[in-house]
């Protein structure tokens, strides 16, 4: 029984090739999950192929799901200026094109404040001798990409890594930020925190139906539950231990009566079991 949490925020940023910056962003410790897709631009529902023709408007980004008890925004901000380079209009490093602009797209007007501080923080800064040309914009419809792209530098680590080497980026970031010592956790690790509580605990915390669905293989009743008609953005976490599960951007409407999700936010976060007790 997912709980659809107030806690999660979400941010987007768009740092040319998505793989690289969904890899980099799932290094920071409070980042739940990280959703390659389109936005920025003038269609509806984009493919891969319509945004890398470059007519579309759209660029390459990725929505950071985070927990701002453990990451803020202003550090996922710092975070981004380490993953790009901030002065290259036509494109980020091997990959030309406005399809690989960098832009912050903001979700309220405190992100957008908090954006533009830290870009004119930069700027003082010094670090880049040429100007920052970064776009901070509102961000409008978000297109989650193709299946394929979603952990693509885990499905397919050899050419992730092929790519990653010869397209330059590492070598200037490495040149830029040399001297800057990285944060402290950029290791991914699977969160400590997302652990059973104990039976007395669940008792005294869910309600009898919740508890009946997570720990007796109960059903809830469909059309007479909480989320399947629920179509609030956000994160959908188990109720039990609060490790996210699935994205309202995957959710979809399949007629039965209980939430239905194209694919979970992390694959690893999701156990598959055969069921015949109905016979079927």
């Amino acid at each position: 029984m997912p709980d659809l949490s107030e806690q999660p925020h979400a941010a987007t940023f768009a740092g040319g090739c998505f793989w690289c910056t969904e890899s980099d962003f799932k290094k920071v410790p409070g980042v739940l999950a990280v959703v390659p897709g389109y936005t920025g631009g003038q269609m509806t529902s984009p493919t891969y192929q319509d945004v890398c023709s470059g007519r579309t408007g759209h660029a390459e980004a990725v929505q950071v799901h985070f927990d701002p008890r453990k990451v803020p925004y202003e550090t996922l901000l710092e975070c981004f200026w380490r993953m790009i380079d901030p002065t290259d209009a036509g494109g980020q490093f091997v990959d030309r094109g406005s399809q690989y602009r960098t832009a912050i797209f903001y979700h309220d007007t405190h992100q957008k404040h908090l954006a533009e501080q830290s870009l004119t923080a930069l700027n003082r800064s010094g670090r880049f001798a040429r100007p920052l040309v970064t776009a901070i914009e509102p961000l409008t419809a978000f297109y989650p990409a193709e299946n394929y792209h979603h952990q693509f530098y885990l499905k397919n680590p050899g050419r992730y890594q092929s790519y990653r080497i010869h397209s330059g980026r590492d070598r200037f970031l490495d040149q830029i930020w040399r001297e800057i010592p990285a944060p402290p956790d950029t290791s991914p690790v699977r969160s400590a925190a997302y652990e059973k509580p104990d039976e007395a605990a669940l008792i005294g915390s869910l309600s009898p139906l919740q508890y009946q669905v997570t720990q007796k293989e109960a059903t809830e009743p469909p059309f007479d539950n909480l989320h399947w008609q629920n179509k609030a953005p956000g994160i959908y976490v188990d109720i039990v231990s609060g490790e996210p599960l699935f994205s309202s951007l995957d959710k979809f409407d399949s007629g039965t009566g209980w939430p239905s999700f194209t694919r979970p936010l992390e694959d690893d976060h999701i156990v598959e079991r055969r069921d015949r007790r109905l016979f079927i």
